[in-house]
């Protein structure tokens, strides 16, 4: 069986992953891919994606809406993709009334991507009105690293980590990045978002992170406006 190679190259654009033997197949057709900036965001809740219900031939067909879905949103769901999420939306909503001073938004992210694919995430969510703690923002000169990354834990809603080459390589090393996601894994409210890399490679590296939920930046779109209180 060919294995993928973002593990040690990383796919960091799409003709790279149409170069891998393992992925050649899966990311040919989305070879126009460019970043977070190609994608229109509607809503707050990612279309997610989860090891063992993904959306590929021979897989469940996407023909259903939640409940949460906007009333002009285009993204359908897979049955498998819908139980995934609801559970984290009923609790994001019901922290969202009881603690409306939350942040929507943990991001945890490598260090080698706070200034780029992580800030670009960023910069993305908040201009759809998604509150984001993120450490590039959030910790001060001066300030203790890990109390700091603890205060915004426990002071956001939900996590999201940035799955990366970058990260990839970092998790083994048990740095900031491995602690942060450690506290997240003990949490129910973790979405990863796989970008330029692959599940496959994630499971090698963290196999509770990658049975996770989540969504993939090469196929998948994403939905950013805040989860509504009323709702």
């Amino acid at each position: 069986m060919a294995r993928c190679t973002a593990p040690v190259n990383g796919h960091r654009s799409a003709s790279a992953a149409a170069n891998c033997p393992a992925c050649a197949g899966r990311y040919g057709r989305n070879s126009g891919y460019s970043g977070f900036s190609s994608y229109s965001p509607s809503s707050y809740s990612p279309s997610l994606r989860s090891g063992d219900a993904r959306s590929s031939s021979g897989g469940s067909s996407r023909s259903s809406k939640p409940r949460w879905s906007g009333a002009g949103s285009s993204v359908w769901y897979t049955p498998q993709q819908i139980r995934a999420l609801t559970p984290v939306r009923d609790i994001v909503e019901d922290l969202a009334k009881k603690q409306p001073n939350l942040r929507d938004v943990f991001l945890c992210h490598a260090w080698d991507d706070r200034q780029g694919a992580a800030k670009e995430l960023h910069d993305l969510l908040e201009s759809r009105g998604v509150s984001v703690w993120f450490s590039e923002k959030d910790v001060g000169l001066g300030v203790p690293l890990l109390r700091a990354i603890d205060k915004g834990l426990a002071n956001s809603r939900v996590g999201i980590v940035l799955v990366t080459p970058a990260l990839l390589r970092r998790l083994p090393k048990e740095g900031i990045a491995d602690k942060e996601l450690s506290a997240l894994l003990a949490r129910e409210r973790l979405v990863p978002i796989v970008h330029e890399t692959t599940y496959e490679a994630l499971r090698e590296v963290s196999p509770l992170l990658g049975s996770r939920s989540g969504l993939d930046t090469a196929e998948e779109q994403w939905q950013t406006s805040r989860p509504s209180s009323q709702s």
